[in-house]
């Protein structure tokens, strides 16, 4: 997608890509019509599920892929559209949320109003960029710039367009109070491969971008913005070779470094932290994490290596870059064209009010989903959801209990931190407060820049407090869900508890393969390669013995082998290293969810509809819940950045459950047929 900030992860369901249209389900869940009954399940199941589908499937113009998501992810921009609609028309008071709401979106759309603005919101930040005179001074900049917008936990690509990101959570040994993490960033692609890898598409790629950053200057009236940009260029390609890979950046082991604030002059210098912490706000901080240590020192000595002309060229293009998409049409079509046509293949920018609606979700999220949840999810639903996950929850107890491989001591661990995961089913507890935050209807970037201001401050007043175990990193109209493992909670927010996901109506087999997988999926994450690493507390602590810690990474290690035999694309491959949390996530998350309904049909037969098995319902709900048509730019995209498979390998995880060979009988000799002894089974 384009530059807009989303919550996607290494621990979260989905990437965000597969937003588009389908066909409307069959009451009992599956869609009839889009099965190819001339695949044989056991050669592509999703093929055979999603066959005809994919046949007759557009992609639409502003998108770079279609697939189930966007109906349901339709609805609830529909919905939010709706809310956003009445907020205007309510004339509510000064101050209030609703008028927030109301005048944010009212800016975004004054087209004609941000054209005479030009780049005015802008001035005073280039101003200080322009008048840095002394590495110091580079450094007070750098700082002030810090702002929490990377997640490594919850977050793809573990890279932010600032130098550095924050990132507030508790600590990784000590859960009782929040710290400071400081992450890699400093880049304007999406990952350091697009800098690095030599195939045709990235060299491409990197020549378009450095056009782009000279358009970009132009439009600002940048003089000289070609021999700027390439020197820009060629700095983001040093803080690349900087960076650690994603695969590294997941080990949440390399992660754990606490540096005493003074320490960072030692261990990286080349930025004057002192200055940088004070302009940052974090000068306060006895204690800050270094969660990649070698990239922290290696970016630091680019800040004293390089040319300050160089470093101011780079903060202004950033500068203006962050802030593309609420500039004057030449700026934010500038940016559409290389982040969403060159990088996603998407022809088409999205409608005005479609972008300002996500805006608006963006920076104002809780106030919106305040309102979502009152109108659009009944007390019924949240009852019906949380007696699945309570009904999932309690298949994985009793998985964890029948394991022959792990030892007692284990599954007791296993077992009680099954016992602790808190569940959020819809909304949080308590909403973000925006009394504070200044909107005003005829500022767009202005509005964007303090609500990003003001969620950097929310997230430094939860520094040295106690941990909010209830706080939710998803709003409810976000169409996603996500497991937290260091809370170790689960977010389940309201936009995605619809069909064809959830259903109250549907049959019990449809449900609990697309939702219930859903559900399975994100319980799972507490016992994938990453979640594994902590314990009920959220606590970073090996609780495995020797034996059953050998036999996971065993396990885990069929499954990365097995991933990497998928070609996305010619000579492309699925990185299973990379995709290993997911992947596990699916594997097992099915596989309880399966059991799950089992339980839930109280020791009576599943009825056969339209001639299928309850099974047999399941597992193609399942199918069809990953069914997606891509655009070759954005698949390439995601098996580079992302720690999720696409979704059509994701839908052939069935091949690792005994009960799909059974249901659909595939033989030896068909692509996906696995032998007993190879099908994966890690929980």
């Amino acid at each position: 997608m384009q530059k807009m900030k989303w919550i996607l992860t290494a621990a979260a369901l989905c990437s965000p890509m597969a937003w588009a249209a389908t066909p409307a389900a069959h009451p009992a869940g599956v869609d009839l019509a889009g099965i190819d009954h001339s695949v044989k399940p056991g050669d592509d199941f999703d093929g055979y599920a999603n066959g005809v589908w994919r046949k007759t499937a557009v992609i639409p113009a502003d998108r770079a892929s279609t697939g189930i998501f966007l109906q349901v992810f339709n609805k609830a921009e529909q919905r939010n559209a709706a809310l956003i609609k009445a907020a205007a028309a309510s004339h509510a008071p000064a101050g209030s949320n609703e008028r927030k709401i109301a005048d944010y979106y009212a800016a975004f759309m004054d087209e004609a109003g941000i054209a005479k603005q030009g780049i005015t919101p802008l001035k005073p930040e280039l101003a200080r960029i322009d008048a840095i005179a002394s590495r110091s001074d580079l450094s007070r900049v750098l700082g002030s710039q810090l702002r929490a917008d990377v997640d490594p936990i919850n977050n793809t690509n573990f890279s932010t367009e600032h130098l550095f990101g924050l990132f507030v959570t508790q600590g990784l040994e000590d859960p009782s109070h929040d710290v400071a993490y400081l992450l890699q960033g400093g880049l304007g692609m999406p990952n350091r491969d697009y800098y690095l890898e030599t195939d045709k598409d990235m060299v491409g790629f990197r020549s378009k971008y450095q056009a782009y950053i000279a358009a970009q200057l132009r439009n600002a009236g940048v003089a000289d913005a070609d021999a700027k940009a390439k020197a820009v260029f060629d700095l983001e390609t040093k803080i690349a070779k900087a960076q650690e890979s994603l695969v590294d950046s997941q080990d949440v082991h390399k992660a754990n470094n606490p540096w005493s604030t003074a320490e960072f002059a030692s261990k990286a210098p080349g930025i004057d932290w002192a200055a940088y912490f004070k302009a940052a706000n974090l000068d306060g901080q006895k204690q800050i994490v270094a969660w990649q240590p070698g990239a922290t020192s290696s970016i630091a000595a680019l800040v004293a290596s390089e040319p300050l002309e160089t470093w101011k060229s780079y903060l202004a293009f950033h500068t203006i870059n962050h802030s593309a998409g609420l500039l004057p049409a030449n700026f934010a079509d500038a940016s559409f064209e290389f982040y969403g046509h060159t990088l996603q293949g998407t022809p088409k920018q999205r409608d005005r009010w479609k972008r300002a609606i996500g805006a608006v979700n963006n920076d104002l999220g809780d106030a919106v989903g305040q309102i979502y949840v009152k109108k659009y999810f009944p007390a019924s639903s949240k009852a019906q959801v949380k007696q699945m996950v309570d009904n999932i929850l309690a298949a994985f107890t009793d998985r964890v209990g029948q394991l022959d491989w792990m030892t007692p001591a284990t599954k007791q661990k296993a077992k009680a931190k099954i016992a602790t995961v808190r569940v959020g089913v819809g909304y949080p507890e308590t909403w973000r407060d925006y009394s504070s935050l200044q909107i005003r209807r005829d500022d767009a970037a202005g509005n964007r820049l303090r609500a990003e201001q003001h969620e950097y401050q929310h997230q430094l007043a939860k520094l040295n407090q106690p941990v909010d175990k209830g706080e939710w990193w998803m709003t409810p109209q976000t169409v996603n869900a996500v497991n937290l493992p260091l809370q170790n909670a689960l977010n389940f927010p309201a936009a995605i508890l619809e069909a064809p996901f959830f259903d109250p109506k549907a049959d019990a087999a449809s449900n609990y393969g697309s939702i219930g997988a859903v559900i399975g999926h994100e319980i799972s994450h507490s016992f994938d390669n990453s979640g594994a690493e902590f314990d009920a507390q959220g606590r970073m602590a090996n609780w495995w013995t020797p034996e059953d810690q050998a036999h996971f990474k065993a396990a885990g290690q069929k499954l990365i082998e097995q991933y990497n035999a998928y070609e996305a694309l010619p000579g492309l491959h699925i990185n299973g290293a990379q995709t290993l949390g997911e992947n596990i996530a699916d594997v097992s998350g099915l596989t309880i969810s399966w059991i799950a309904y089992h339980k839930s049909l109280g020791g009576k037969p599943a009825p056969v509809i339209n001639g299928l098995t309850g099974d047999q319902r399941f597992f193609l709900a399942f199918a069809q819940s990953w069914r997606e048509k891509t655009r070759d730019a954005a698949t390439r995209a995601q098996v580079i950045s992302d720690g999720h498979s696409p979704g059509n390998f994701r839908a052939q995880t069935v091949r690792n459950l005994d009960a799909w060979y059974d249901a659909f009988s595939p033989k030896p000799g068909e692509k996906l047929y696995l032998a007993p002894q190879d099908r994966v089974k890690i929980w």
